[in-house]
């Protein structure tokens, strides 16, 4: 029999935490459709997610899922806190300038946009590395040590996001850690000209 998206939402939902229910094609196509299709509210898209974690912070998860753009949990497919575990991470490798710490939070392959809008593929740690001073240069680190969770923005199906998207943290797996996927030294730049903009056209 095909699967079918109205199987109730209840039963998944329960099933899902119980452990009742295995992650067969049927459950698939029900967390599909509800993270796919947006009819999921935020509640249901914070019980899917747990229900693939075996560590749970659910009081800081709710607290902390809505965020411009939308729910984190529905958004994402995973949880605020873990988005908050990696942007920790990244704060503290980039006060320290810790290259190591920092290559550990880069996901393969990362996508590097220069200055001028150039865009490359870096599929490799080595590769990274080459260019290790060109994409984590000053202004770059600073960022990062500024990154906040409470001023991430989130793309459906795309991932949480800084600064006009000059940093890109994506999940690769339901309810796991962003890991940083894209660095966008353009988009960079033109949130600091955004930033500035208002205070130079007040100016006489």
């Amino acid at each position: 029999m095909k699967p079918t998206t109205a199987f109730p939402l209840s039963l998944a939902l329960g099933c899902a935490l119980a452990g009742c229910m295995p992650e067969d094609e049927r459950e698939s196509e029900v967390r599909a459709h509800l993270l796919a299709e947006g009819s999921a509210q935020p509640d249901d898209c914070l019980l899917l997610v747990w229900s693939t974690q075996e560590e749970r912070r659910t009081e800081f998860d709710r607290a902390h899922d809505i965020v411009d753009g939308g729910a984190i949990s529905c958004a994402t497919g995973t949880s605020a806190s873990q988005f908050e575990a990696a942007i920790t991470a990244l704060r503290a490798a980039a006060r320290s300038g810790d290259k190591a710490k920092l290559l550990r939070e880069v996901g393969l392959p990362l996508l590097y946009i220069d200055g001028d809008g150039d865009r490359r593929e870096i599929a490799d740690r080595a590769g990274i590395e080459a260019v290790f001073d060109e994409i984590f240069d000053a202004d770059m680190l600073a960022l990062l040590e500024r990154l906040d969770l409470s001023q991430m923005s989130v793309a459906k199906d795309q991932g949480g996001f800084f600064e006009l998207g000059a940093v890109w943290l994506v999940v690769d797996r339901e309810g796991g850690r962003p890991r940083l996927m894209t660095v966008n030294r353009r988009a960079l730049g033109e949130a600091r000209d955004a930033a500035s903009a208002p205070a130079g056209r007040n100016q006489r």
